[in-house]
């Protein structure tokens, strides 16, 4: 049974963002949503080494906790990992306008980040990404930039992320999110693409970070080495193959081939 945000994939996909979608995720939740008022934000205080670790946290819960912890994670390189279309464990107890049930009436987001003084500033790449992908969500929804609110003040003195150590103001935040929203904003960059060598714009030459959306010499040569149809074009069954195989490998399965995933494919 699919679950009400199912249009979180399109949604971020139409704002320009990079996604990654997690196996079963229009179906896993809870329960299903009820209406949806906006999104609260969060921090994982997770490690401060890789892009995301602290996904299989947020998938599948942690003690006393069951996941998933929330519907969306946002990864320091500023990929979306899209996680659960149905209810989350990420508000707990709180209030915010009269709202009492945040995991029914808020889409929660954890972004990778420690919550501490020495993992800021936040990487640039994933403010952009964490803006964006609000915006876009709200008008969606037809809400307001003031239903983007932190964890810190839908439970006031029990939680303090994102906020905490002072790595993200939330009234700032806000005002960057209605940019976007009123079009004060510049546009979305062209999401990167590999050229013709098989490079990616921003990467390594040798071995660059490739990503749903991206196409090229490069990704039909991993998609040969995967198995797959070599058509060049890093699609949802190439992601689907390469979570596959990070699975199998007892890696965090986000569908990205970055280093650590180069390293256990080998040559291509």
């Amino acid at each position: 049974m699919a679950f009400q945000l199912t249009w979180l994939a399109e949604v971020l996909t139409r704002a320009g963002q990079k996604i990654s979608e997690i196996d079963g995720w229009q179906s896993r939740g809870r329960s299903d949503m009820g209406r949806v008022f906006g999104v609260i934000c969060h921090h994982t205080a997770g490690r401060r080494e890789e892009n995301m670790p602290s996904l299989k946290v947020i998938l599948n819960g942690r003690p006393g906790i069951n996941g998933p912890l929330a519907n969306l994670g946002l990864a320091r390189d500023g990929t979306w990992i899209i996680i659960a279309a149905g209810r989350a464990n990420h508000a707990g107890k709180g209030r915010f306008r009269g709202i009492v049930n945040g995991n029914s009436n808020f889409i929660g987001i954890e972004a990778e980040n420690t919550g501490l003084a020495n993992d800021r500033p936040w990487p640039s790449v994933q403010m952009e990404a964490y803006h964006r992908g609000v915006a876009a969500m709200l008008t969606h929804v037809r809400q307001s930039p003031e239903f983007c609110i932190g964890h810190r003040e839908w439970a006031p003195g029990r939680k303090p992320d994102p906020e905490f150590g002072g790595t993200l103001n939330m009234d700032r935040f806000r005002e960057r999110v209605a940019a976007f929203m009123n079009g004060a904003a510049p546009p979305v960059l062209i999401p990167p693409v590999e050229n013709p060598q098989g490079a990616a714009t921003g990467g390594d030459p040798g071995r660059p970070t490739l990503r749903r959306g991206m196409s090229g010499d490069l990704t039909r040569r991993l998609q040969a080495k995967l198995g797959l149809p070599a058509d060049g074009n890093f699609g949802p069954k190439t992601e689907a193959a390469v979570r596959r195989f990070q699975r199998d490998k007892g890696m965090v399965p986000d569908g990205i081939v970055g280093p650590k995933t180069w390293a256990k494919i080998g040559p291509v």
